[in-house]
Order: C-alpha cells, then structure tokens, then sequence
C-alpha cells in the first residue's frame, strides 16, 4: 500500500491512519521474519538443550554478518525516501540497482572470510566443545543464504522507502511457509531425507531466504510500475553514486554491525555460565522478537516518513510526526508486553517442551517486558534521527549507549555472575541511555541543515 506524498510546499499531515497504512505491512513482513526464527528455535529446542544453545551463538554470527550488509540497505532506504519525497521517482531505482551491485560483492568476500576464519574464531570464544561443533556446523549451511538476503534487503529497502509496503507481507507468508516447510523436511529428516537436525534449520533458512528473493523479483517485474521508478533498466554502475550512497550508508553499517555484535558478545558472556542460562536466553532473544517487531514496524515508518516530509520542504513538521508514532508505537507494545508477562508459559511452550527450561525462563521473560517501556522511545527516537540523514551522529548516540551497555554487561554477568534474569537488565540501561540521548539530539535541532 501506498501512502500518498504531499505536493512540494503542501504542510505534510501523517494522521494516526496514515502512519498506520504504512506500518501494518511492515508489522505483518516482521512478524513473518520473527516466525522463521521461530521456526529454528522451536525444532531445535525439541531436539537438544546443546543444540538450542548453539543455534542462538551460531543465529547471532550469522545475524552479525548480514547486518553489515542490511545497514547499507537502510541506508539507502534513507535516500530512496527522500529522493521519493523530492518526486524524483527514477532515481530510486538507481539507487536500488547500485546496491545490488554492491552487495553482491560485499556478500562474496564476507563469505570467503567467514569460511577461513569461523572455526578458528569460534574455537577462542566458545567454551563447550559440543557448542562450538553445532554452532559451526549451523553457520557452515547459514553463509550461503547471504547473497540471497542482501538482494531482499534491498528491495525491501525500495519499497520502504517509496511507502509502497504491502508486498512485505506477502513476501514475508511466502517466506514463513517455506522455512517452516524446509525444517520440517531437513530437521528431522522427512520424505525419505536423512535427519540433519541444526544443520538442516540452517539449510532451511537458507532455502526460504531464495523463495524470498524469487517472490521480489517476479513481483516487482509484474506489479511494479518499473518505469516510474527507474527499475525498467540499469543506467550503468558509477563508482560516484556508490559513494554519495556510501555516505549515508557507511554509518549504518557500522551502527548495524556494532549493535548486533554487542548481541553475540552477550550471550558469549551468558555461554560461559553454562549451557542452561544459554538454553534460558536463547529462548528469551525469541521471545523478545514478538515485541521487537512490533516496535521495529512503527520506527521503520518512522525513519522512511521523517526522511519524506525532509524531502518535501517540512522539517518543522518532524518533530509532530514523531510524537503521533511514539504514541501509537507504545499502545501497540504495551498490548504485546502485557500479554506475554499475563501468560508465560503458553508462550514458553512455543520454543521449548522441557519444563525445568521453561520455568527457568519466566523470572528473565518478565524483566524483558519491563524493559520497553524504554526501549519504546529509545528506537523510534534512533530511527527519527537516522531518517533525517544524520546518520554519522546516530551511529555515535547509539555507540555511546552500547559502551555503558557493555561495561554494564561485563560487570553484572563476567564479574558478579548474577543469575540470568538479572543479567537481562542490561536491556534497561541500553533503552534509557539511547532515550536520553537521541531525545537530546532530536530536541536539540541540530539535524535541520543536513542534505543528502
């Protein structure tokens, strides 16, 4: 669905209904992605609590390595929004062709490298032996899946940022139904396959990243005014477009990469208390993903629809336009939240059938859900400063925050070893330190002046 720009010099007005036109698809796509996670981590707590734990190291190396290439995608989702703003429609299809170029090549070296170096890297930071076997082998059948989910980030990127978001969902059911098809198959070994457990959760995703990048592209080529948007053909790769978007991108990326890793580096703190506490925050990350999407739908609309109204010649009406988000964003979260601190163990049950696992989890369950009353603001105040192109700025806010995070992380989990659900804490300083500072920035005015 698309959501209609204002003419050049008409006061832009994003009422409750439209931000909401622009995020449900989104909200729909995310919560078809979250199920794919899902899908890996509730087959593999059904196998083994070594295998759970090593699919949450082997899922968060992975997620390290293609939000690298995701960052980029965002932004130029960034310029994509704000050349759709300015209706220089062609040129978004430029831009999208160049970061398919570029991606491509990013995803081959990362490969490469990755395949060289994992099981070294994996051996040093890994403290059980049979983690550090499965994790390897889920990575080992993850890394193909790469070249596939940059191309998606892409085109995600693309209808992101010209708010023509219905095709997410109907990408993202394409892409759920095959993931959860595909480990059936290759997890357990059906219609007559050998049983590959977590190598085959891994080969599944990577199977249902393709049916992702097919569906794209026959959409695009069938539904898609190509034309309009420049998508008709490639004008040709020049290496001054890739740094005009590298420009944006290069902060993104760096941001991405550097928040996620902060991730991995949490639970290789939470994998040296034992394979229990693993197992616990494995299942909570899931779980945290239900909510996560929810919010990540409005701060994604938020983002692309700051960098919209920039475009059109509104700054002044930013600051409104985050306010209507913040709100909605938090009724949405609070529903989300309560139900799940209400009922814990239903929704324990969808990852794990061991019970001793899922009562562990609660206590650590409800410390997440209290935590987004904070990280509500501190996301869609992150993305308001991304979307008006100072990304350079929110990759430094969110940098200062991930220092206090990990400093506070290595105190509560490597020093004083507290029990799990303590250590999830964390997720509260992170969400009030980026509060407070993108808050500032946002108040402060300081992001009026910059061109992209």
């Amino acid at each position: 669905m698309s959501t209609v720009i204002p003419a050049k010099g008409q006061a832009p007005s994003y009422s409750y209904r439209h931000i909401w036109k622009v995020a449900y698809p989104i909200l729909i796509s995310l919560v078809m992605e979250q199920m794919i996670a899902m899908t890996d981590t509730a087959f593999m707590g059904r196998v083994g609590k070594v295998e759970l734990g090593a699919s949450a190291i082997g899922g968060i190396y992975y997620m390290v390595i293609f939000m690298i290439g995701f960052g980029f995608s965002i932004g130029s989702q960034i310029i994509i929004a704000r050349r759709n703003g300015e209706g220089n429609y062609r040129e978004t299809g430029n831009i999208f062709y160049h970061g398919v170029c570029f991606l491509l090549g990013l995803a081959g070296l990362i490969v490469i490298l990755t395949e060289i170096f994992s099981p070294w890297l994996m051996g040093k930071i890994v403290s059980s032996q049979n983690v550090t076997d499965a994790a390897l082998s889920y990575v080992k059948w993850r890394l193909p899946g790469l070249f596939f989910a940059y191309v998606t980030a892409m085109f995600r990127a693309f209808y992101v940022g010209t708010t023509q978001t219905r095709t997410l969902t109907l990408n993202s059911i394409t892409m759920v139904l095959s993931n959860v098809l595909f480990n059936w198959v290759l997890v357990f070994g059906k219609l007559g396959l050998p049983a590959m457990g977590i190598a085959g959760a891994a080969l599944g995703s990577t199977l249902a990243e393709l049916v992702s990048l097919i569906f794209f592209v026959g959409y695009t080529m069938t539904r898609t005014d190509c034309v309009k948007f420049g998508l008709d053909k490639f004008r040709g790769f020049r290496l001054s477009k890739l740094k005009n978007i590298l420009s944006v991108s290069v902060w993104t990326m760096i941001q991405n990469a550097v928040s996620v890793s902060t991730w991995f580096i949490f639970f290789l703190f939470i994998e040296h208390l034992g394979e229990m506490p693993l197992a616990i925050s494995n299942i909570i990350r899931n779980v945290s993903g239900l909510i996560w999407m929810v919010l990540m739908a409005f701060a994604s609309t938020c983002s692309s629809l700051v960098s919209n109204i920039i475009g059109n010649g509104h700054p002044e009406a930013v600051r409104g336009l985050v306010v209507r988000i913040l709100k909605i964003s938090y009724i949405a979260v609070a529903i989300m939240a309560g139900m799940i601190a209400l009922f814990p163990h239903a929704v324990l049950r969808i990852y794990t059938n061991i019970p001793e696992i899922i009562e562990a989890s609660v206590p650590s369950l409800w410390v997440l859900c209290s935590a987004y009353m904070l990280t509500v603001p501190a996301n869609i105040f992150f993305q308001a400063v991304s979307g008006t192109g100072n990304t350079r700025t929110a990759f430094l806010l969110e940098f200062s925050s991930l220092i206090i995070y990990m400093a506070y992380c290595y105190f509560i989990i490597h020093i004083i070893q507290a029990n799990v659900a303590v250590c999830w804490t964390a997720e509260h300083v992170y969400g009030g330190t980026m509060m407070l500072l993108c808050g500032w920035y946002l108040l402060s005015g300081r992001w009026r002046n910059r061109v992209i």
